[in-house]
């Protein structure tokens, strides 16, 4: 099979190699119908994260199930499913308290961007559709595997309810979705700091009620205009750089809480502002398979399309141009089709 490979940073290649056989009787063989890239696969792309060369990459896919161990009993072949980026047991303690990517049996799907991938955990981490989708629906199931989850949990973490002010930080797939999943949580006001024409369109198409191209004095300046001086009952930071940190904390109103699921690079958390504000911090890897059915509903019915995040779709041949797109900013998020 064709999958992606990392060797160095901006060295994508794509590779022959096995397709995935089934190692555990938890296990299950998806055939990939579509893949992504994820802004978190950026960061070994620049050199920021360290690379094991010739690595697989990509942990973003949905597909149809070719095989299932022998202790999967919840799946069987030719269902179609979502396979969510940290694999569960869904029955761990961890998973009972809602930390599902913090499963004891957990892990993170990898091979994501390739033809065939093998799932861990396969009755406590997939999610099947009923019956096969319509094409049209494959983008907004494939963000169900992370980035949807990833925004939805930055809004929750952040404490999003009905009548709040909701800032949030970063335009990139995973900031986008917080716009669309505070909308839905109830905020009365979403704040969606962005600097480019595209991401505000798709911001404003997800419910954002202002735009604030300023960051840091000035970005803080704004937010305050707009909320009458107070700053923001909720913020989330969808980035993962010190200057969104910092941009996140400067836009809380006192009592505040900050939702945070951008990959750190870097960041030093602005303790005495936190301290003498009163502002929290919640967050961190998005425990996918918590959220999962709720989220499918939403899709399924017509409620949502988060699928307008990709705004790119490429053949896997192209995943290395695919890669320059979202690195040079050409693209907000690419779809691969095998």
């Amino acid at each position: 099979m064709r999958v992606t490979t990392i060797h160095a940073a901006g060295d994508i290649r794509l590779e022959e190699r096995p397709v995935p056989v089934i190692g555990a009787p938890t296990d299950a063989v998806i055939k990939i119908t579509a893949g992504c890239i994820c802004g978190s696969d950026l960061w070994p792309y620049r050199g920021e994260n360290p690379i094991t060369a010739g690595s697989t990459i990509g942990h973003e896919m949905v597909g149809v199930i070719e095989e299932v161990g022998s202790e999967v009993r919840s799946f069987k072949p030719g269902d179609f499913v979502i396979v969510p980026f940290c694999t569960c047991d869904n029955t761990c303690p961890n998973c009972d308290n809602g930390a599902h990517s913090a499963c004891v049996n957990g892990g993170f799907t990898t091979g994501g961007q390739g033809e065939y991938g093998l799932v861990g955990q396969a009755d406590g981490s997939l999610v099947k559709t009923d019956g096969m989708p319509d094409p049209s629906m494959i983008p907004s199931l494939l963000t169900l595997s992370d980035v949807f989850p990833t925004g939805w949990h930055c809004a929750v973490s952040a404490g999003v309810r009905k009548g709040h002010t909701a800032v949030v930080v970063g335009d990139g797939a995973v900031g986008l979705c917080g716009v669309l999943a505070a909308v839905q949580l109830g905020a009365e006001k979403v704040i969606a700091m962005s600097r480019h024409e595209s991401r505000q369109e798709i911001a404003r198409a997800f419910g954002a009620t202002h735009i604030v191209a300023e960051r840091g004095a000035d970005g803080a300046k704004r937010i305050k205009e707009i909320t009458d001086g107070v700053g923001a009952d909720a913020v989330l930071e969808c980035v993962g750089t010190d200057d969104a940190m910092r941009m996140a904390f400067q836009a809380a109103r006192p009592g505040a809480m900050v939702g945070f699921v951008g990959v750190p690079h870097g960041v030093k958390l602005p303790v005495e502002r936190m301290f003498a504000k009163n502002v929290g911090l919640a967050g961190g890897v998005a425990p996918v398979r918590r959220y999962l059915p709720e989220l499918l509903d939403l899709v399924t019915s017509g409620t949502v399309n988060p699928g307008l995040v990709f705004d790119s779709v490429m053949p896997l041949a192209d995943v290395a141009e695919g890669y320059r797109a979202m690195d040079e900013r050409r693209a907000i998020k690419v779809l691969l089709q095998p």
